[in-house]
């Protein structure tokens, strides 16, 4: 919140990575003053330049395939989140602006600060379809093609990234098994869906290209002027390749060696395109270049959503209840809870935290209606009617509260139970099914089997043995199976009743 009587002071960290980053002129540091609202962001974003820094200094260290393919795309989402953050915190600063001349302003009119509530857009299942030709996916038996793509998520200032899939002429689709979930999405929300490719067939441990073809050519030239060439292609400490300080080899290094991924495909999704339902949506593809797949221009995806309004409680309390045809004088006293697309009424509190079933539940939806009336113009107290049809019926039920500033916080909540519903339009007519994404595994490390040792052969025969000719105790004498652990490996041994002496 601003105040005139703050004074604005820079909140960015001193000795920062957003602070080095502010100096290598990269942002201006005007954006980062004024409040300690924007504190988070710019926390979020000193972690990610971190974070990018590291994944730079593990891509041109990486030798095998799969290691500089995933610190690649680490890079990538890193400077994606931290464009991403940025362009929150300038929104941020230009709402402050506005904030400012508005209320400085003297001829500003009333304006209308109703906002929806806020949501969860989850998006699963995705599935690009590839498009082979005949002659690529059934006739060529020849080497496979493979690049290596995944996709980013954006959704406002939550960008969030799938596997890294490895695709080639085999598979006919492009399958993502993640389940991502925005959980501060607005009903006029844009997700924007990204597909990055790089080609997987490179050879990607940059840093020590020039040392693998100094040692090949050693191993032709000679043992004397093959170490020449070594120690010419060695690396200097101030230059990623240097030819002992002098003039650099005819091998181009890269500023971040390795691999890089291209933009191939992009789509936007918004409220219009949420069913709780499996569809396709149409793809924008970028040019044609060595990292092109043969997209078929489309994606399938399950697109939904839960306003916080059809998940939370929206407003709570005591009420009277009168129902339709019942004794004028009859009041049922009820413990109320609005949420979703009903107003439960409970016997009361403690039932709610029990889970216990209502005693009975009043529609709340699109085609409701909401009323206040006068109940007596002596007490002054009003009463709130709310209307339903039931198969071609009115039911009328008729609430009341205990003062009337009660009765104008129900009916502010019913109001903006119903602008939440008429904003996020489809997605409040039922509550739609939103999967928990599932924590990501990490990838399976093979424990390597140490070497079967004569010593270990023999502790093992002795085990055996010993096994073999010793009488179990047991109440029945019979042994049929005995499990033995043998480096890292279980091993069931089958013995014979008669075995047993």
């Amino acid at each position: 919140m601003f105040c005139r009587n703050q004074t604005a002071r820079a909140t960015v960290a001193r000795g920062s990575a957003l602070e080095m980053e502010i100096r290598r002129g990269k942002f201006r540091k005007s954006v980062f003053l004024d409040t300690s609202q924007d504190s988070d962001i710019q926390k979020k974003i000193d972690h990610e330049i971190r974070m990018r820094d590291g994944a730079c200094k593990l891509l041109a260290a990486c030798s095998q395939r799969d290691q500089a393919l995933e610190a690649a795309k680490s890079l990538q989402t890193c400077s994606t989140r931290i464009m991403a953050y940025m362009s929150e915190l300038q929104r941020m600063k230009e709402a402050q602006v506005m904030q400012k001349v508005t209320r400085r302003s003297s001829d500003a009119g009333p304006m209308d600060d109703r906002l929806p509530c806020k949501g969860k857009v989850a998006i699963s299942d995705l599935r690009i379809p590839l498009m082979w030709k005949d002659t690529e996916y059934f006739k060529n038996k020849g080497e496979l093609h493979r690049c290596a793509v995944f996709c980013l998520l954006q959704l406002g200032g939550e960008i969030f990234d799938t596997d890294m899939v490895i695709v080639d002429r085999t598979l006919t689709d492009i399958c993502f098994d993640n389940t991502i979930v925005f959980s501060e999405a607005s009903p006029g929300f844009e997700l924007r869906v990204e597909l990055y490719s790089c080609c997987s067939e490179d050879d990607y441990s940059a840093g020590s290209t020039p040392r693998k073809l100094a040692s090949k050519l050693s191993s032709s030239l000679g043992r004397s002027a093959g170490k020449k060439l070594r120690a010419a292609m060695e690396p200097g400490p101030c230059s990623p390749v240097s030819n002992g300080g002098a003039a650099p080899l005819l091998l181009p290094v890269p500023s971040v060696p390795g691999p890089k991924y291209h933009l191939l495909a992009h789509t936007t999704l918004s409220l219009s395109h949420i069913q709780d339902s499996f569809r396709t949506h149409d793809l924008t593809i970028s040019e044609e270049c060595s990292y092109w797949l043969p997209l078929y221009g489309s994606m399938c995806c399950r697109l939904a959503a839960q306003p916080h309004c059809m998940t939370q409680q929206m407003m709570s309390g005591c009420l009277k209840v009168k129902q339709c045809g019942g004794d004028p004088q009859s009041w049922t006293k009820v413990y109320a809870v609005l949420k979703g697309t009903s107003l439960f009424c409970y016997h009361q509190q403690e039932d709610v935290e029990a889970n216990i079933e209502p005693a009975f539940t009043i529609g709340i939806n699109k085609e409701t209606r909401i009323r206040a009336s006068e109940k007596d113009p002596h007490s002054k107290v009003q009463n709130i009617c709310i209307s339903n049809q039931y198969g071609g019926e009115e039911v009328t039920h008729t609430l009341t509260t205990d003062s009337r500033e009660d009765t104008h916080c129900w009916m502010e909540a019913f109001w903006q139970h119903f602008y939440d519903m008429s904003q996020w339009k489809q997605c409040c007519d039922d509550l739609m099914k939103i999967e928990l994404p599932s924590p990501r595994k990490p990838a399976p490390r093979l424990l390597p089997h140490p070497p079967v040792r004569v010593f270990c052969c023999r502790i093992t025969l002795c085990l055996l043995r010993f096994v073999l000719c010793s009488r179990p105790i047991t109440t029945t004498g019979e042994v049929t199976g005995v499990g033995l652990c043998i480096n890292y490996v279980v091993l069931n041994v089958a013995i014979p009743r008669g075995w047993i002496g």
